[in-house]
This record gives structure tokens, C-alpha cells and sequence, in this order.
């Protein structure tokens, strides 16, 4: 008689928030498959099963990462003030790379189209983008900024991970005050040279 399949869309979803804890407490060292089925409860032939190896794990909380941000995202309220809103991703961003720096690593040490996402993965990664460069736009809209927007999002986001990957290392200064005037001056600096 064969056995009843246990592999449940309940069991991916925990076994990916297992993986993602993880990576976060242990870095790429401690990722193994092993261990995250451990914590999850499960089996790694379960794991596998789900995953294919530990690629697709790792594959899946690249994605996993990307929808929590996008999460986070869409919670920043619209109001009526363009600047402002493109303004708040970047301490959402900040905090989101400071709280899971391995993660953020995974998902932004690598091209996208690399781990070739399935579409169901495709509609729900691109939201951060979408929502960055949405925010660009209004602001060109507007006639607060001018240029491409998907330039503007490319160097406001690569300026927010290069600033997040500084102040994780402590290169940024020895107080709150001088990090964070870093980080407006940085933000401040980029949207000047985009003014319209």
C-alpha cells in the first residue's frame, strides 16, 4: 500500500521560514538542508521533495525575502507628497538589510534571472521593484525629478545596500547621529542630482 503523501503547501511554507531563520542565525556556513529540516520538524527527503536539493531551498527564500520586503513596502502609507513617499522605502530598506543581513545578502549577490523563477515567483518578487520604481515615477510625474525611472530606483537602491552593508561593518561612524546623517546625506545627494 502506498504511503499517504505528507509533502503539504503548510509544510513548504514552514520549512521556508525555518530556512530563512536559519540563514539569518547560522550565515551560508550553517545553511544546511540537514538542519533546516531539523528545526522545521521534518524529514530532508521531505525537504527535498519539496525543494528538489538545496539550491531550490535557497531558491525559495531568495523569493521568500523579496515578498517580506515587498511586505514591508506596500505598508508605507501614500501620501500626497511624491518626495516624501520615494524618501520613507529607504529607512524600510535600511532596517530590512540591518535585521537580516545573510538574507539581504542572498538576495542581492545575486542576478535574478539566475535563479529562473517560475511565474507564481515572478509575481511575487518583482513587487519591490515595481513599487521603487512606481514611486520614481511619481515623482518625475510630478516634476520633482527627471531621468529614467528605472535608472533612479537602480542607483537609489544600490546607493541604500552599499550605505546598509556599511553601517552592518560599523564604517559608517561611532554614533546614531553620524550614521544617519550619512545615510541623509547619501539619499539627499542622489535625489538632488535627479531634480528636474
Amino acid at each position: 500500500m502506498p504511503r499517504i503523501k505528507q509533502r503539504t503547501p503548510e509544510l513548504r511554507d514552514r520549512v521556508v521560514d525555518v530556512a530563512v531563520s536559519t540563514l539569518c542565525e547560522d550565515g551560508m556556513s550553517g545553511f544546511t538542508t540537514r538542519r533546516v529540516a531539523e528545526r522545521a520538524g521534518t524529514s530532508v527527503p521531505a525537504v527535498y521533495e519539496l525543494f528538489s536539493d538545496k539550491d531550490g531551498l535557497l531558491r525559495a527564500v531568495f523569493f521568500e525575502g523579496f515578498r517580506r520586503l515587498g511586505t514591508e513596502l506596500i505598508a508605507i502609507p501614500e501620501t500626497t507628497d511624491a518626495l516624501a513617499d520615494l524618501q520613507a522605502v529607504i529607512p524600510v530598506f535600511r532596517r530590512f538589510c540591518l535585521k537580516y543581513p545573510p538574507l539581504a545578502r542572498v538576495m542581492f549577490s545575486r542576478p535574478f534571472q539566475d535563479l529562473d523563477p517560475d511565474p507564481e515567483q515572478l509575481a511575487a518578487a518583482p513587487t519591490v521593484r515595481e513599487i521603487l520604481v512606481g514611486k520614481v515615477h511619481r515623482c518625475i510625474d510630478g516634476g520633482l525629478l527627471a531621468g529614467d525611472p528605472v535608472d533612479i530606483a537602480h542607483v537609489l537602491l544600490a546607493l541604500a545596500q552599499g550605505l546598509a552593508v556599511q553601517e552592518a561593518g560599523r564604517w559608517l561612524g561611532t554614533s546614531a547621529a553620524s550614521v544617519n546623517r550619512r545615510w541623509d546625506v547619501g539619499v539627499q545627494a542622489v535625489l538632488s542630482g535627479f531634480q528636474a
